[in-house]
């Protein structure tokens, strides 16, 4: 059984063993950009309203029907940023935020092909910050959104792991 919550986002309810039911979400596919210009990543800041504060991330959004992941990589890098994308950009890495409650997974991409041309989107600020930067947002707990973590991380990985060959 599906009902519909808003828009894309669904409680979807499916029997589990005999009498048993699961509840869980179905909510759209989300994409994120990290964005570098030399040893600095573009990082945006604005408020959360679920949790009431303003958290650094990566710019993302959802993948909207009849658009790609990597349309949607571009086109948000575009609106929250300012900047566009010189190339295409390379994907890094594909993962479930939380696949125990929700059915949406999150593609990220990663560029260092960059030309700004106009300003963020209204409420958002731009941050340029290092590695070591970010790690310390990370570790005060303002750089907070899970799959922008990750991704972050697996990237810093990814990049120690081929630049030690």
């Amino acid at each position: 059984m599906k009902k519909k919550l808003f828009s894309e986002i669904y409680l979807e309810i499916k029997k589990f063993k005999k009498k048993q039911k699961y509840f869980f979400l179905s909510t759209p596919k989300i994409s994120i950009i990290i964005p570098k210009i030399k040893n600095k990543f573009i990082v945006v800041s604005q408020k959360r309203i679920p949790i009431n504060r303003t958290i650094f991330e990566f710019p993302g959004g959802i993948v909207d029907k009849g658009k790609t992941p990597i349309q949607i990589a571009f086109s948000e890098l575009k609106e929250e940023t300012g900047y566009i994308s010189l190339k295409k950009p390379k994907k890094i890495i594909s993962f479930y935020p939380d696949p125990g409650r929700l059915n949406c997974s999150y593609e990220c991409y990663y560029t260092d092909s960059l030309k700004k041309i106009g300003l963020p989107e209204k409420g958002i600020k731009l941050h340029l910050l290092n590695k070591r930067q970010i790690l310390h947002l990370i570790q005060n707990k303002k750089f907070s959104h899970s799959c922008h973590v990750s991704a972050f991380l697996y990237l810093c990985n990814q990049n120690k792991y081929l630049s030690d060959k």
